[in-house]
């Protein structure tokens, strides 16, 4: 897979956006597609086309009918047939496959098609048709071959989205730098009530409970232009962290149980991961049972990468609140099956890189400067022994870099074998991705004045900074070279961006190395 964009593939980018006309249209329009019912209302692919988590032989395709998107999407309760198609080109011309998907009420009147039968590492265009509407036209990828070495690999990784701190900007760079794949490891949406204060207010007028509340808070989400875009031009592969459903929530345990009892916390659990299905291109696999859903899974780029991908909520135990409880070897992170399908996915791995997308930092983070120890409970500091027992498996594992969020800042680490003694051996690499918005335009003296005092306790970290933004790695069997990409604000609609730093991991060589 390649990271460069090609002049006709730059045209899609910039142009790929307009809906092709309607005698374009008519050519792949089925006769039952006119078949009996009531008129839909317009705009109904006001939330865009999005795909997700690529295969060698196929993709799923998302959109979701909403001409009311802020107010439960307007739809009529009705299951709606919708066509869909892909494209070897940008004017489906070389049509490979098409269909018709139901978009059902109960579902929000989302789409989910998992198309399969394609050719792998190619790029295709994807749109839906519905009640005699064309969506905008989406480009996706498919992944290498199963058992080819792959090639080169462009992967961008992003986190926190916060809509009241600013407008997502970064998006709009991400989408010049075309990568193959964009991995999101949470907090896609924020569940904090609107602020008369903020860039951009929440809609509503509290924090969202119910289906219908949920639902609001992604469309709103889903209609910044630049994070729409970045939807179009690339599959995602994505998982949720805390504020999908509830700052710091721990299973089935919010982070105020004095103020939500189990029940009505266990019923807005069945809400959220209902709305995050119904706005995510993933597959079938992941339609909730209840308050349950099933996100952790494994994506293969051919014999160069495998992508773990974790869930770091659903399965936990409660939170530490003390050292002596941080380190106690009953507590998990990630469940006792989890733990079996990754560390079993690890060891068997046959790819050149084992990547993990972990929603929470993994590195230590030693907050009080000098003697002794203060960690961040929420992250794996706070699951010691679980964390200590994962890295010990990284010694056997080739080439494990770890793709993190959540912590709105970069901070960029090599991973030891062993925090508490300094010496240890290096076993891999963690790269903690600031946030697309979360946190505004940060006081940059403020942030080094807070966190410089802390870095001679924590000589494992090899970048920090506060500036808003993604990273974007160049993966090739050698090694992977990294850039940190920042934008000089959020607080408007458009920003300068610029290329932060440029680290490396070689392969054969745990760690990262400055450029």
């Amino acid at each position: 897979m390649t990271g460069a964009v090609q002049p006709d593939r730059r045209r899609v980018l910039t142009a790929g956006a307009a809906v092709l006309g309607a005698a374009t249209a008519r050519l792949w329009m089925p006769a039952t597609a006119h078949a009996a019912g009531a008129k839909l209302p317009d705009g109904l692919f006001s939330l865009g086309v999005a795909s997700g988590d690529p295969l060698p032989d196929g993709i799923v395709l998302w959109t979701r009918l909403a001409p009311d998107p802020l107010n439960g999407g307007g739809m009529p309760d009705r299951t709606v047939a919708v066509e869909w198609q892909i494209a070897r080109d940008a004017r489906f011309g070389k049509v490979v496959r098409r269909g018709v998907a139901p978009a059902r009420a109960a579902y929000g009147h989302s789409v989910h098609v998992d198309v399969r039968g394609l050719r792998p590492d190619t790029t295709y265009w994807f749109r839906f048709r519905a009640g005699g509407q064309l969506s905008r036209t989406g480009r996706t990828r498919t992944a290498p071959a199963q058992h080819g070495p792959g090639g080169r690999l462009r992967v961008a990784l992003a986190s926190c989205q916060n809509w009241q701190h600013g407008y997502f900007t970064p998006y709009a760079d991400m989408l010049q730098q075309d990568p193959d794949v964009v991995v999101f490891v949470g907090d896609y949406i924020y569940e904090s009530t609107p602020s008369a204060t903020a860039v951009r207010r929440h809609e509503g007028t509290g924090e969202p409970y119910g289906l219908t509340q949920y639902r609001n808070r992604y469309a709103q989400y889903r209609s910044d232009p630049d994070l729409a875009e970045m939807h179009a031009n690339a599959p995602f592969v994505v998982t949720f962290d805390d504020h999908e459903v509830d700052n710091d929530f721990a299973g089935a345990i919010p982070q105020d149980p004095d103020k939500q009892a189990h029940d009505p916390f266990v019923a807005r659990l069945t809400a959220a991961y209902q709305a995050y299905y119904e706005h995510m291109p993933v597959r079938a696999t992941a339609v909730p049972d209840g308050p349950h859903i099933r996100m952790y899974r494994r994506l293969e780029f051919g014999r160069l990468a495998r992508l773990n991908v974790l869930d770091t909520r659903q399965y936990r135990s409660d939170q530490a609140t003390t050292q002596e409880g941080a380190q106690d070897p009953s507590l998990t992170m990630l469940g006792a099956a989890q733990k079996r399908w990754l560390v079993d996915g690890l060891r068997r791995s046959p790819a050149r890189w084992n990547l993990i997308a972990s929603q929470i930092m993994m590195a230590e983070t030693d907050l009080q400067a000098g003697e002794g120890k203060l960690w961040f409970y929420d992250a794996w500091d706070g699951y010691q022994a679980e964390r200590n027992a994962l890295l010990q498996e990284f010694r056997r594992v080739s080439n494990p870099v770890v793709l993190t969020g959540d912590r709105h800042l970069t901070m960029i680490s090599d991973l030891k074998a062993d925090f508490a003694d300094p010496g240890s051996a290096v076993v891999g690499a963690e790269f903690v991705g600031t946030s697309i918005s979360s946190n505004g335009d940060q006081d940059q003296a403020a942030f080094r004045a807070q966190w410089d005092p802390r870095r001679a306790d924590n000589p494992h970290w090899k970048l920090l900074d506060a500036h808003r933004g993604y990273h974007l790695f160049d993966i090739g069997p050698g090694g992977i070279d990294a850039r940190v990409r920042v934008v000089d604000t959020v607080l408007r609609p458009r920003a300068t961006p610029r290329t932060l730093a440029r680290l490396r991991v070689e392969a054969g060589r745990p760690g990262v190395h400055p450029v």
